[in-house]
């Protein structure tokens, strides 16, 4: 057996990504309920929030663009999906 053949079962990938969504939106929840950020302190809120929660966290494009619809008021208070 090669290494590259060491991964997880399809449930657990689901179960590991479906976490992972579910952690971004209470951070995007959170955020989202400070009135008046701008986009560059809800950008800063949320990577506060999710650093410590993933294994080599590097902020990407998705966090920018949360932080800019929170920013814009776009988020309702409806609850995480996941």
């Amino acid at each position: 057996m090669d290494i590259s053949d060491v991964t997880w079962n399809e449930p657990a990938r689901k179960k590991i990504l479906d976490d992972a969504d579910r952690v971004l939106q209470e951070a995007v929840q959170v955020v989202a309920e400070k009135p008046g950020l701008s986009s560059d302190d809800a950008f800063a809120e949320l990577n506060g929030l999710l650093k410590d929660r993933f294994i080599d966290y590097e902020p990407g494009p998705d966090i920018r663009k949360y932080a800019d619809a929170i920013a814009d008021g776009e988020f309702s208070d409806s609850e995480p999906t996941s």
